[in-house]
């Protein structure tokens, strides 16, 4: 499927991760600031994943999985 041919209420594999992320840290009680903490990374970027923004690389989409104590694969299943 090209990006054309995609309708636009389709979500992204990104924005569905960011989805997941917030679930788990907000269900972890944490804020943003924490998990980028604990993740070695800068909340300003854990709002980006969050929304769907950033386009992240596979060692930080497991950084951020194992900082909410999730398993990758099932943070990225359609």
């Amino acid at each position: 499927m090209t990006k054309d041919s995609k309708h636009s209420d389709d979500v992204s594999l990104r924005q569905k991760y960011g989805s997941r992320l917030r679930f788990a840290r907000e269900a972890l009680g944490i804020s943003q600031e924490a998990l980028a903490e604990k993740a070695g990374l800068h909340r300003t970027y854990i709002g980006q994943v969050e929304r769907g923004e950033r386009n992240i690389s596979i060692d930080n989409l497991e950084r951020l999985a194992d900082a909410v104590g999730e398993q990758l694969w099932e943070m990225l299943r359609p």
